[in-house]
């Protein structure tokens, strides 16, 4: 007998689920929809073998199997269709939804950095937002993260639960950089980068400028959800705060 999961949870969560793993149904990273409460109560998935969390392997391999798998399969949306979580907050742009994650971030971490880096990456979040006007939307997964990957053998092998986002192509990739603490170097940045295929739109300034915000927003969801993390993500920041202008 097929084994399945079953996740439980709000009728707006599970729609948008289902409608995400049905519009990328042909990623084999993510699992096949087999049934879906007619209530949107619950919906029942293909269980992906592996586990979570651990044996996860080096991040240069698993980052190169989502660019290649998943996000070089990233599909376009209508300009009309609002930025941000689909079940979320609508966006009049990317920028806004960026101020958002800057101001919750700035509140979460607060004195554990100095002040002066708060105000350099609030400029910088002014500064992404010359190049977030120029960006198309995407449908992305919007939870690309270690924490709802499935590994086995120490290679990634499946991406569940995602909370669907419209945004630029270039957030579930920094994001999935920057979900855990390790490996937060240049080398595995730009190899794994050098395989999707919406690199050459980006320039080498404004990938770190990403990876810089990103990093930012995440110390301030790890002090709360990930607190275990935290020294890890506090010796990175040494080093990537040198990118702030």
């Amino acid at each position: 007998m097929p084994n399945f999961v079953i996740k439980i949870d709000h009728p707006v969560e599970i729609s948008s689920a289902k409608e995400f793993l049905l519009a990328y149904k042909k990623v084999n990273l993510l699992p096949d929809v087999l049934y879906t409460d007619h209530k949107k109560e619950f919906i029942v998935y293909a269980y992906i073998p592996g586990e979570t969390h651990y044996h996860q392997g080096l991040k240069l391999k698993w980052m190169e199997i989502l660019t290649q798998e998943l996000f070089n399969h990233n599909e376009k949306v209508d300009k009309d269709i609002p930025w941000g979580r689909v079940n979320g907050i609508n966006r009049s742009s990317w920028s806004d939804f960026n101020q958002s994650s800057f101001e919750s971030s700035k509140m979460n971490i607060g004195k554990l950095l100095p002040s002066e880096d708060h105000k350099r990456v609030e400029l910088l979040v002014n500064k992404l937002k010359t190049y977030h006007n120029q960006e198309k939307k995407y449908y992305l997964h919007g939870d690309t993260g270690v924490h709802i990957f499935v590994y086995a053998c120490n290679q990634l092998k499946g991406v569940i639960d995602p909370s669907p986002l419209i945004g630029p192509k270039i957030y579930d990739f920094t994001y999935a950089f920057c979900s855990s603490p390790d490996s937060l170097d240049l080398h595995t940045l730009f190899s794994s980068f050098s395989l999707w295929n919406g690199n050459a739109s980006f320039s080498k300034e404004q990938l770190l400028n990403e990876v810089v915000f990103q990093l930012y927003t995440r110390i301030g969801v790890c002090i709360k959800v990930h607190p275990h993390d935290l020294n890890g993500y506090m010796e990175a920041w040494e080093e990537w705060r040198k990118f702030l202008q």
